[in-house]
């Protein structure tokens, strides 16, 4: 690192981005117009930067970029439609994108979708929004990344890849039952690996990616859950939960630094098994560069 990082549990999006000035960035967000991702959208903002937000619905994006734009009079704040599980959605995004791009914050996603769903090109709906459309997304982008010099792609990963691995035989879920948390979980991990993918591919072009587990967060993504199931004392607050993206995002903190997991502002261990509550750590097989390999090897692939 290049100095401490005084930032934990408790620090919130406005905290870390205190006294960073983002002027000459452009930044995308997708789904950056609800829960953690308006709020990281809403930080990114107020330090200055241009950002867009990529929506699966932009009616409802706008409505919210207005609510912003009220509070913030100055902000740059524009919304582009996105969906992810859509990968002619993706490339139209990415047709659409022509200039540098600073900073991606592949942050979109769902949580353990009760039923086994797939998308028109026969993938799990989790693994194909969560992970492979912003796969698709970032490789699209790559050329305007890499104008921008030091770019940053941010992953909004989580606890849950201590509950599955990539599964190499069957991600879509065709021969394993399907379990929802079980897909979450290795879209999770799927995500954590394309930050360490990155950082083995593209470090020629400047380009650096870092993953994270944002925290227990009561948002929408947990619909299908019957709501938070974290205990009382171990959840943060919306801002509490944008904190580390927008650390990684925006802050001369971590500049350099890539390829590594974060939680609460701090970079996370890498542990050999799960654990109990709170589940902290990432799983080895999650930053092995190896799988990383593997899974971009595949994801091409599919694509």
């Amino acid at each position: 690192m290049t100095s401490p990082i005084q930032f934990g549990f408790s620090s919130t999006a406005t905290n870390v981005l205190e006294g960073v000035d983002l002027t000459d960035k452009n930044i995308v967000v997708t789904g950056g117009a609800a829960g953690i991702g308006l709020a990281t959208s809403r930080a990114l903002a107020a330090a200055g930067a241009s950002v867009t937000i990529a929506a699966r619905r932009p009616d409802e994006a706008e409505r919210a970029v207005a609510r912003l734009k009220s509070a913030m009079p100055n902000a740059r704040l524009q919304v582009r439609p996105l969906d992810l599980a859509n990968l002619s959605s993706v490339q139209e995004f990415v047709d659409s994108w022509d200039e540098p791009l600073h900073v991606l914050v592949n942050n979109a996603g769902v949580m353990a979708i009760p039923q086994l769903q797939w998308t028109a090109e026969g993938r799990e709906m989790q693994f194909a929004t969560n992970y492979l459309g912003h796969f698709a997304l970032t490789l699209g982008l790559r050329p305007q990344l890499a104008k921008a010099n030091s770019a940053r792609v941010v992953c909004v990963a989580s606890s849950g890849n201590l509950f599955a691995p990539v599964f190499w035989d069957d991600p879509d879920f065709r021969f394993i039952p399907y379990d929802p948390l079980l897909a979450y979980g290795q879209s999770k991990t799927a995500c954590i690996l394309m930050s360490v993918g990155i950082t083995n591919h593209w470090a020629s072009d400047g380009i650096t990616s870092n993953a994270l587990n944002p925290g227990a967060i009561a948002t929408g993504l947990q619909r299908h859950t019957g709501g938070l199931q974290t205990p009382e004392h171990l959840r943060k607050s919306i801002e509490q939960g944008a904190s580390t993206t927008v650390l990684l995002a925006g802050s001369p903190l971590v500049e350099g630094i890539s390829g590594r997991y974060f939680d609460d502002c701090q970079e996370a261990p890498v542990v050999e098994e799960r654990g109990t509550v709170p589940f902290k750590g990432v799983a080895r097989y999650a930053v092995d560069p190896d799988n990383a390999l593997r899974l971009w090897k595949m994801a091409t692939r599919m694509l």
